[in-house]
């Protein structure tokens, strides 16, 4: 996987575009010590999978029925 500047990234952003959209994932470093920021990547590539319960896994289980809401507010309290 390539490392790209933050300014190179802006400066090429659709030749960039045109590589992701082929496959390719890159990942854009920021500052003099180029620290890696994020990665740029297409939909399809990006892997899905289940979220474990750590140490409850196979003991407990959670489900949200559809009409569950919650406000800012009660979440921002919570």
């Amino acid at each position: 996987m390539k490392v790209i500047s933050v300014g190179e990234f802006k400066e090429k952003m659709a030749f960039f575009i045109e590589r992701i959209l082929k496959g390719e994932e890159f990942i854009v470093s920021y500052g003099r010590k180029k620290n890696k920021i994020f990665k740029v990547s297409p939909i399809k590539n990006t892997r899905q999978f289940k979220r474990k319960l750590g140490p409850l896994e196979g003991k407990a289980t959670i489900t949200f029925e559809g009409d569950w809401k919650i406000t800012d507010e009660e979440f921002l309290k919570s």
